[in-house]
């Protein structure tokens, strides 16, 4: 006699994992980011390898100190630093939670949108532009 539910017991799990390995690793980051402040001059945390080799921000670039300054409740300094991140992380947070199997009715056609590659190519791309102009306002986009 089967026992019921055994059989989609690994769909949950894999449905489910994704979401798991991304909390786990907001975890790590968390913790990696309590303990070393990536503001000293000769930070543990790498910088920028876009950066350090052409002088120019990428789409990521103060990424860190962003994570690092909402992680200690400065959401000014973190806007500062990267505010697609500051602006997406909810986003992406409700695309995990989509995910993982949470699809509540008012989410779908966000959802919708937000899975398409397109939008985060073409925001990403745009960004990477944007932030290196060197006029107002888009030189607010820079870190620091």
């Amino acid at each position: 006699m089967p026992i019921p539910g055994a059989v989609d017991t690994p769909r949950k799990w894999l449905r489910v994992m994704p979401t798991a390995l991304l909390a786990l690793a907001a975890a790590g980051t968390a913790w990696v980011l309590s303990r070393l402040d990536p503001f000293v001059g000769n930070s543990a945390l790498p910088p920028c390898p876009l950066h350090a080799l052409t002088g120019l921000y990428c789409p990521g670039c103060g990424s860190t100190r962003c994570l690092y300054a909402l992680l200690h409740g400065d959401v000014w300094l973190a806007l500062a630093m990267n505010p697609l991140l500051v602006v997406s992380l909810p986003l992406l947070g409700l695309m995990s939670l989509n995910a993982a199997g949470w699809r509540p009715a008012w989410s779908t056609p966000l959802m919708r949108q937000l899975a398409r590659p397109g939008l985060w190519l073409w925001l990403l791309l745009g960004y990477g532009v944007l932030r290196n102009l060197p006029w107002s306002p888009f030189n607010l986009l820079a870190p620091g």
